[in-house]
């Protein structure tokens, strides 16, 4: 049982963009691990997030 709600508040949390930033942390370490690319801060991410929903843009970097 504790693990299908875990499944589901994973769920609920990817729908709503809450782990965002920890999906963007863990691409950034698998994508650009190897490049001097600087980690965005959670804010700084955050507005960059917002603006391109915004925007309509949907792009992965």
């Amino acid at each position: 049982m504790l693990k299908k709600l875990r499944i589901l508040w994973q769920g609920i949390r990817q729908l709503s963009g809450d782990d965002a930033y920890e999906r963007y942390l863990h691409h950034h370490h698998v994508q650009h691990s190897q490049q001097n690319i600087p980690v965005l801060s959670k804010a700084e991410f955050f507005k960059r997030w917002q603006d391109q929903q915004w925007q309509g843009i949907k792009r992965c970097c």
